[in-house]
């Protein structure tokens, strides 16, 4: 049985580790300050840094999720490892040895290292089997790709040979267990006995971030091999697909340095991109680029709410490569950095492009990457019958939400501009279809939290909140809302409703909260406030708003009540006060407006003259009461 560590030695080795080198290794730090760096927090999903290391007190926490501790209880909690391991792995780095208690012996690793450690010795065999004559058809594969030896040392490409249980019998002579090396996903227990998984094979390893082999990737040689083209390590304990990337622990530097990242498709994309230049590309692994992926490359790239990076993902222009780049983009918003796609000539990949064209060509195809949204634009556009009325008006409806969703409001414009071009409709028209569409979008993200609704008021009596539909029951913060011009004036107009609800007056409150919100948070707010009206003038007002709302509002509440408003000298800020809730109104009015426009145009004044004046009287009421409110 192993023995415990000595606490001497466990203080020993936290002195002499670097958290600064070890968290690093798996998150792009900046300096913070006097011995201080902070980078996005490996813990949980942030946009803004809020990860703090303190490698002189040996510390580090998060001050977004709280997740803190030392050089061990961030390798416990990253690698899921034990506490020993954690001890035994830093102990190893620095070349120190270790002292158990009762003179016991090391732990002998935990079945994670175990498998690390099989994955290692096979790396190894793999790599001086190449040099085998049977590896002949391997190296040839290499050679006709523009893979030369020192490339595939770089690399570390081995071959697995073609007999039924080399490898088994290798790795069992080194001391591994049968049970290991299913485990590790090196061989596979069949009829007759453990065989293994990789046979008449070239090989890649497939590295961590922080260079730990934890899996492998094999390419079919031999036309006898029924198998897939490409045959992966299966989920073990040290593998799992979703969460590494393919020439990471080669590319972080340099993608942390550029705040540049190159997502290609193969092993062989990934060489051909290194060996011209490209030293940032990485590639998945036998899966296609989904969210546990850019977790792991948002930590890489420091992406955080500056939006300087540059995320390029190179497909094929076929069927296949066109659902590629759609999926990708379906995950677009989760990246702060700028999205682009690159597609080479004639639709080769990297590999292929720097065998026919040279290395130049490889780096020539990253710089004239495009934009994301326009490639998803044209592509959207492509599936209609322009020359109709009908196509175009159904493309405008598609391609409105991808210009919508734009975080840049400065080149938001610029594609509103290029999509009419498209299209070859008015600009007007198709600025209004975006406007409509962004919308839509922010109405959706914000129905996490639903409106709610005011029950009929009983006779003499207030009205109530009936029902509240909460998606899950999470605190929402002033820093959750979308920072949308329309939530920033809902979010201004509230409040000075809450924190100075006299100078606003009960009549602009009465008005203010009877309109329509975009966000559904802090519509939960306005029906408070609307509910709670009569006691506005009490010194407890903002308390008794924050009892009115639901429980996931309260702390929203909290922070509309404290939240700094513009200083001005007091006369200015009564002014101010009220003009921002009555933008709001106003806002309201214009919504209406554009509402009874379009109705009125579209009601015939022949066939439906009852219809047509009332809508004609409206619109001149609604515009009656804007110049009232100007006023």
């Amino acid at each position: 049985m192993a023995g415990l560590i000595l606490r001497r030695d466990i203080d020993e080795v936290r002195s002499r580790i670097n958290l600064g080198d070890v968290v690093g290794e798996y998150v792009t730090l900046k300096s913070a300050g006097v011995g201080s760096m902070k980078g996005l927090c490996p813990f949980h999903d942030e946009r803004s840094p809020s990860f703090h290391v303190r490698p002189q007190v040996g510390y580090y926490h998060c001050f977004g999720c709280g997740e803190g501790g030392d050089v061990f209880t961030f390798l416990q909690k990253m690698d899921h490892v034990s506490f020993s391991e954690a001890v035994e792995r830093m102990a190893a780095r620095i070349g120190f040895e270790l002292h158990y208690e009762d003179g016991g012996a090391p732990s002998d690793y935990s079945s994670r290292a175990r498998l690390l450690a099989a994955n290692d010795a096979a790396r190894e065999f793999f790599i001086e089997q190449l040099m085998t004559p049977e590896a002949e058809i391997g190296r040839r594969f290499l050679g006709e790709r523009g893979f030369d030896a020192s490339a595939a040392q770089r690399f570390g490409v081995g071959f697995a040979p073609k007999g039924w249980d080399i490898l088994g019998k290798h790795l069992r002579g080194k001391g591994f267990t049968a049970d290991e090396l299913t485990a590790a996903g090196l061989t596979s227990a069949g009829e007759k006995g453990s065989y293994d998984r990789f046979r008449g094979r070239l090989i890649w390893p497939i590295r961590d971030q922080t260079g730990q082999t934890v899996g492998f990737g094999a390419r079919r040689l031999l036309d006898d091999d029924k198998g897939p083209k490409y045959l992966n390590t299966p989920e073990t304990l040290v593998y799992h697909k979703s969460q590494v990337l393919y020439g990471l622990d080669l590319a972080k530097r340099d993608i942390a340095r550029s705040h540049q990242v190159v997502i290609v498709e193969g092993y062989t994309d990934v060489m051909a991109c290194h060996l011209a230049g490209v030293t940032t590309a990485v590639a998945t692994c036998g899966t296609s680029f989904g969210v546990d992926h850019i977790k792991v490359m948002r930590r890489v790239l420091s992406d955080d709410t500056a939006g300087l990076g540059e995320v390029i993902f190179t497909f094929d222009p076929d069927a296949a490569g066109q659902k590629a780049v759609l999926r990708a983009f379906s995950e677009e918003h989760r990246f702060a950095a700028q999205t682009y796609v690159a597609v080479a000539p004639d639709g080769l990949d990297p590999c292929d492009l720097r065998l026919g064209r040279g290395d130049d060509a490889v780096r020539r195809l990253v710089t004239g990457k495009k934009p994301m949204f326009e490639f998803v634009i044209k592509q959207r556009l492509s599936t209609f019958d322009l020359n109709t009325v009908e196509g175009r008006v159904a493309a405008l409806r598609a391609a409105a939400p991808v210009v919508a969703d734009i975080r840049d409001p400065s080149i938001r414009p610029g594609y509103a501009r290029e999509l009419a071009r498209l299209l070859g409709m008015d600009l007007g028209e198709v600025g209004r279809a975006v406007d409509a569409a962004g919308r839509s979008s922010e109405h959706a993200a914000s129905r996490e939290l639903e409106s709610p609704r005011l029950a009929p008021a009983a006779e003499g009596g207030p009205a109530s909140i009936t029902s509240l539909e909460v998606a899950p029951p999470v605190a929402i913060s002033l820093t959750s809302l979308p920072s949308t011009t329309a939530t920033r004036l809902e979010r201004d107009a509230l409040m000075a409703m809450l924190q100075f609800p006299n100078s606003v007056g009960k009549d602009l409150l009465a008005r203010g909260t009877a309109v329509a919100f975009s966000n559904g948070a802090l519509a939960a707010v306005r029906d408070a406030v609307a509910m709670r009206l009569n006691s506005f003038d009490k010194p407890e007002w903002a308390s008794i708003i924050q009892e009115t709302v639901p429980d996931p509002v309260k702390t929203l509440v909290a922070q509309l009540a404290v939240a700094p408003v513009p200083e001005r000298p007091e006369r200015e800020l009564d002014v101010y006060l009220q003009q921002v809730v009555l933008s709001l109104i106003e806002r309201d009015l214009v919504r209406r407006k554009e509402e009874l426009l379009g109705q009125f145009q579209r009601t015939d004044a022949t066939s439906q003259p009852e219809e047509h004046r009332s809508l004609q009287r409206q619109l001149m009421q609604v515009e009656a009461d804007r110049r009232a409110l100007r006023e």
